[in-house]
């Protein structure tokens, strides 16, 4: 059986020898980058299952390298960094990360967020709510579950792994009022503490990936106090 690789991307020697350690004993295999684009020269020579990305590093920082991860590869990255106010993790979440941890950082957290994501990538099929279905057709919305792309009247739309997820959940089960709470477990199969943030910030970029800034009529509406619908 294939090792499952996990990208440690950190200038800091120390903390990605502590990261490694800790991985290893997981059964893990490792690869350490000490800059972004020794970080992204090794995704694109091997396959990487996850990421743990610094924000602070040379060349190319940690925003730059998961945006370009996100233009061809779906595997989830978090980012472990020193930068630790909440906009730094909003924006970390936007620019396509799927977890943010703050210096100092607890390596056993550290260890079960990445069996959490590994868990979530390799075996929740999100499109399971949808059944039997492998193409989900709503209006001019196509969703293709095995090949995970999106299009809206033809346009193809680059979505995130969670947004992605977040989208099949809502578009599969129309006119269900999903909670915050519902939507935070469901897609990133943790328990739900401090995760409104998140959902919050994932939707309001999906609905601007959908146009819906721009329409009066929403395929995600908001229920206020509740949570959130498929309006399609």
């Amino acid at each position: 059986m294939k090792p499952i690789t996990i990208l440690i991307a950190d200038d800091e020697v120390e903390i990605a020898d502590l990261i490694e350690l800790h991985l290893v004993k997981e059964g893990y295999r490792c690869l350490k980058a000490a800059d972004g684009q020794e970080a992204l020269d090794m995704i694109r020579g091997q396959a990487v299952d996850l990421a743990i990305l610094d924000i602070m590093m040379p060349k190319l920082d940690g925003y730059e390298v998961v945006r370009s991860i996100r233009e061809k590869y779906h595997f989830p990255v978090i980012f472990l960094s020193a930068k630790v106010t909440d906009l730094d993790k909003i924006t970390g979440l936007i620019q396509g990360a799927d977890d943010y941890m703050t210096k100092p950082f607890n390596p056993l957290e550290l260890v079960a967020r990445v069996k959490s994501h590994l868990r979530r990538s390799m075996l929740f099929n999100p499109s399971m709510a949808a059944s039997e279905k492998s193409v989900l057709e709503v209006g001019g919305l196509v969703i293709h579950m095995e090949q995970r792309t999106v299009s809206l009247y033809g346009q193809v739309l680059e979505l995130t792994p969670k947004e992605f997820d977040i989208l099949v959940l809502l578009a599969s089960n129309p006119k269900r009022v999903f909670s915050q709470d519902h939507i935070f477990q469901h897609v990133w199969g943790q328990a739900y503490f401090e995760g409104g943030n998140t959902v919050m910030v994932h939707i309001r970029t999906l609905r601007k990936k959908l146009g819906e800034d721009q329409q009066k009529n929403k395929l995600i509406k908001t229920v206020w106090g509740v949570g959130y619908t498929f309006n399609g």
